[in-house]
């Protein structure tokens, strides 16, 4: 009976042991995936100029760029056509329309490129005075 009960206990334990290294194994090769992933997502997306959509199943999929890409985004100089209206001198105090400004910074930009690409521009432009408008309100009458 003891037989019976050691060749159990090494047999849990051999699964033990396995059951850990699958386990970081998958976690291994999950981060990898995800890496792959989010570098496969940031480069649609800048030759695209759209975010990728992961399938319906998956409802979360965030990431953030990395120290290297952001420093190499600020270095880059926008290729803008056209060029922009000037920005107010004073930074905003106010939360939110400081939040609006960097909106509009971002339409802007996809509104270049949209210029650049030849897409058609309407909905942009439309959104950008939707915004600029919104600041307006937020910052009350002059």
């Amino acid at each position: 009976m003891a037989d019976v009960i050691s060749e159990y206990q090494k047999w849990k334990q051999q699964g033990e042991n396995l059951r850990t290294q699958a386990k970081q194994a998958m976690e291994s090769r999950f981060r990898e995936l995800l890496t792959e992933a989010v570098a496969i997502a940031e480069e649609y997306r800048a030759d695209f100029g759209a975010p990728l959509k992961p399938p319906p199943a998956v409802t979360a999929f965030r990431y953030k760029a990395s120290g290297k890409a952001r420093a190499k985004k600020a270095a880059k100089p926008p290729a803008s056509k056209t060029p922009e209206p000037a920005k107010p001198a004073a930074a905003a105090p106010d939360p939110k329309v400081a939040r609006l400004q960097k909106r509009l910074e971002g339409a802007r930009k996809k509104l270049a490129e949209a210029q650049a690409s030849g897409s058609p521009t309407r909905a942009i432009e439309d959104r950008i005075y939707e915004i600029e408008d919104a600041i307006r309100l937020a910052r009350g009458p002059a």
